[in-house]
């Protein structure tokens, strides 16, 4: 799949030097990597000419100029004197298209897409040591660590008096067109464990291989995207991988699954929207998992123009400052799975019962978190 790892971001520059030890510390993928700030820049040792480079790469990624990257990287310029320069002068020493000129330079329409400035303003004022977060999390006062505000990169937490909606969670069905038109039916029982063992998912470098062998090691979340495309599900993929932090303390892996290829769009949202693995899942039967053994469908006019609170979700994700398409099936409704390691079954299901629906992260790392917990005990 011709998408950006860590290597090709770094590229050829003054970064090839620490990639080694960025991997070593767990910086190993594209959207952890650009949420460093300057203490971690410093942990890391690099120099300010590193820390430019970073920068720059971080500005071009968000804006799809990566091919410019080694070129305006080896001037020597930092990004303020970079957008500083003259369109004649981007064409002339960068080679750069004039559309890709406007692109650059075009600070406001494009500022941080995605929220990771202030994720990584957040970050910066958490006033946890980096080297104790691994042996907090791992111990038993995990449970507590996730709750607090100190850690978490959202601040997801579950408030006092919170009660889980079970194991099945999905958010309630509001009147429709004043009543006349239903919302359809959810399950309300756990897929059993051998409606997702034998599921055949292809990661998209292609290898084919059954699901079960994902989380043969170690526990997973698999997030089912109704289309790749759409602003709300590249809203909640995007929210749910910037806290892979916490999941790899957990030591839980995060997987996104499509029910549909189309090589363009996965291109699309890996690894702008989402820097982990993205599978496959030919058959559906994900999908068919969540929907009780059939897919839960709706049609745009019933699932959204005539829902409010899918209405609502789409505003929540268009405030992000997150672009869509509408290539691909958009009515297959997606969902949340949580699958212990080993045979362990299915921890959590989470069901997209409005368009736009997300599983609560709170809950999520609640789950992971009581996993964890009860594997040490």
């Amino acid at each position: 799949m011709a998408s950006f790892s860590v290597e090709e971001f770094i590229g050829n520059g003054v970064l090839k030097e620490l990639l080694p030890n960025l991997l070593e510390e767990g910086w190993e993928d594209v959207p952890t990597l650009k949420v460093m700030n300057s203490e971690d820049m410093d942990s890391m040792n690099m120099t300010q000419k590193q820390k430019e480079a970073l920068g720059i790469r971080t500005y071009l990624h968000d804006r799809g100029l990566m091919q410019y990257a080694d070129k305006i990287e080896a001037c020597g310029r930092s990004l303020p004197e970079l957008l500083n320069l003259s369109t004649i002068d981007l064409s002339a020493q960068f080679d750069m298209k004039r559309g890709h000129i406007a692109r650059f330079i075009n600070r406001t329409r494009f500022s941080d897409p995605h929220g990771l400035q202030a994720l990584s303003a957040r970050r910066t004022s958490m006033s946890y040591k980096e080297d104790r977060i691994p042996k907090r999390l791992l111990s038993n006062g995990s449970n507590s660590m996730m709750r607090s505000n100190e850690y978490s990169l959202a601040e997801p937490k579950i408030k006092e008096g919170y009660v889980f909606k079970g194991i099945v969670a999905s958010e309630p069905a509001d009147p429709r067109a004043c009543g006349c038109v239903q919302p359809p039916p959810v399950v309300d029982q756990v897929a059993p464990y051998s409606a997702i063992e034998n599921i055949s998912v292809q990661k998209l470098t292609p290898e084919y291989k059954k699901a079960s062998e994902l989380w043969r090691h170690k526990p997973a979340v698999f997030l089912c995207l109704r289309r790749p495309g759409c602003i709300m599900c590249r809203a909640e993929a995007h929210k749910l991988f910037s806290q892979k932090p916490i999941f790899d303390a957990l030591g839980v892996q995060l997987f996104a699954v499509l029910h549909e290829h189309i090589e363009a769009e996965v291109k699309d949202f890996w690894p702008r929207y989402w820097g982990g693995v993205v599978l496959f899942d030919r058959g559906r039967d994900f999908f068919k998992a969540l929907g009780g053994g059939n897919l839960l469908k709706e049609k745009f006019l019933t699932g959204f123009l005539l829902n409010p609170r899918a209405i609502s979700n789409y505003k929540r994700a268009k405030n992000m400052g997150i672009h869509q398409n509408f290539k691909g099936e958009g009515e297959i409704k997606g969902g949340l799975f949580i699958v212990g390691s080993g045979k362990g079954g299915i921890a959590y299901q989470f069901i997209e019962r409005n368009f736009g629906d997300w599983a609560p992260l709170a809950e999520v790392i609640e789950i992971c978190t009581q996993m964890q917990n009860q594997q040490q005990g």
